[in-house]
């Protein structure tokens, strides 16, 4: 018997076909912890995923890598999908790592990708049964928590853009054990109504678990089930949850989602105005063309000479004008008409009255603050005239216009006699001017004993 002698790179070859048409190995998940763990610079990642009973080499280059949601560390436990194969060169199997999420989180993905993967091949996400949404809607559903940011930005968006729709919000639960069943009983409860044109079904952002309520089969058989077109509007601008695929329209947030579900007005009175402007042309060409014909009509009857046959055609002419002027007015009419409630229900929400109402606040705190300043500022006031009234009194210009009058000696206020000697020059400053004299005696006077 010939011996057949194998080349290494003959073996792990033949392994690595072996691996490769193993359809169970071509997506696998694998759970385990991260480590010896090398980020390339080329921005492929290496490590090991080991556990209690072993270690298993991966790679998950960058084209994969890019998407992750978390940045792996040594030490990190979690979940992989990829491919078993081998690497010839250095004859070792490896996972080549497609997806990746952190072990807990993880199982949430795993649930999320099997639940999708269901419902899709029953037909639940097929495009060409979703139900378009209506262009003018008289009235839309809202069903997502009251209290949170959704709400406040859907009716913001809703009241700024199309101001005559009704908005009709059914509270419910968006997170937690008991908010599938109550979106889906929600959803239920829509559809009775027969005047409810969209719905809007969703939350603002938050953690997977936040959002876990939209992942679940209860909430995507109701939306489909639904027999009014529903907006699915959970506030996440890059992920995608179940709802969204089964919703008839998917928008990144709720306000994205009240834009969608009503036109704007500025962009209807536009439309509006021009279809005004095409009818007013169509009808007077219709016109001119009546008049021509009735010209020509009339250059026939003249040359033949039926006269009769031409007053007929008149009065039918003239009939026809008139119906066609009434029927013009009554389409203008119909139109000025619906343009001047529009504007009406406009006028209600016109920013003038509340400037109006704010411009009589500030009146009115004008006034107060002007009675509060008088009131802090008159006892001041008071206090400072008798303060100068009593600095007047002490000024000694009123002490010297009743007959008192200063000496000066070299500029020097004289206060007693010691401060003078026979033959010395003073100058006394009276209350309407000053003189200037000499000392010739100095007498003292006894004062309780005291000079």
């Amino acid at each position: 018997m010939d011996k057949r002698i194998f080349s290494v790179g003959d073996i792990n070859r033949y392994l690595k076909h072996t691996l490769e048409t193993d359809d169970q190995l071509q997506n696998v998940w694998v759970r385990a912890e991260i480590s010896n763990f090398t980020h390339h610079s080329r921005g492929h990642m290496y490590f090991t995923l080991k556990d209690e009973d072993g270690v298993l080499k991966a790679v998950m280059f960058a084209g994969s890598n890019r998407y992750l949601k978390f940045i792996p560390k040594n030490g990190t436990k979690v979940l992989a999908r990829g491919n078993i194969t081998v690497y010839e060169q250095g004859g070792q199997y490896q996972l080549i790592a497609r997806e990746m999420q952190p072990d807990g989180i993880g199982s949430l993905y795993l649930a999320f990708e099997q639940l999708k993967k269901k419902l899709e091949e029953e037909g639940l996400f097929k495009q060409d049964i979703k139900k378009q949404l209506p262009v003018y809607p008289k009235a839309i559903g809202v069903i997502t928590s009251p209290t949170g940011a959704a709400i406040r930005d859907i009716i913001t968006t809703l009241r700024r853009r199309y101001p005559l729709v009704r908005i009709i919000l059914l509270p419910v639960l968006v997170q937690g054990d008991q908010a599938p069943q109550s979106i889906s009983d929600a959803i239920e409860l829509m559809n009775r109504s027969e005047f409810i044109d969209v719905l809007i079904v969703g939350r603002g952002g938050g953690s997977i678990e936040e959002l876990w309520a939209f992942n679940t089969e209860l909430v995507a058989r109701s939306i489909f089930e639904s027999d009014i077109p529903v907006i699915s509007a959970v506030g996440h601008e890059t992920d995608y949850t179940i709802a969204d695929f089964a919703a008839d329209m998917r928008a990144a947030t709720p306000t994205a989602a009240a834009e969608l579900a009503v036109p704007h007005i500025a962009e209807l009175r536009q439309k509006l105005n021009w279809l005004e402007e095409k009818l007013q042309k169509q009808f007077l060409g219709q016109v001119v063309q009546l008049q021509e014909r009735w010209d020509r009509a009339h250059r026939t009857l003249l040359a033949r000479h039926p006269r009769k046959q031409v007053e007929t055609a008149n009065q039918t002419l003239d009939r026809t004008i008139s119906r066609l002027q009434m029927t013009m007015q009554r389409f203008v009419s119909d139109h000025q008409m619906r343009r001047q409630n529009l504007t009406q229900r406009l006028a209600f929400q016109n920013p003038r009255k509340q400037l109006q109402s704010y411009r009589e606040r500030l009146e009115r705190t004008q006034s107060t603050l002007t009675k509060i300043g008088k009131t802090t500022t008159e006892p001041a006031r008071n206090r400072w005239l008798y303060a100068m009234t009593k600095l007047d009194g002490l000024s000694p210009l009123k002490i010297m216009g009743r007959g008192y009058s200063l000496v000066y000696k070299d500029k020097q206020l004289v206060k007693s006699i010691d401060q003078l000697d026979p033959g010395d020059g003073l100058k006394v400053e009276l209350m309407d001017g000053a003189i200037d004299c000499s000392v010739w005696a100095i007498e003292e006077r006894e004062n309780d004993g005291k000079k």
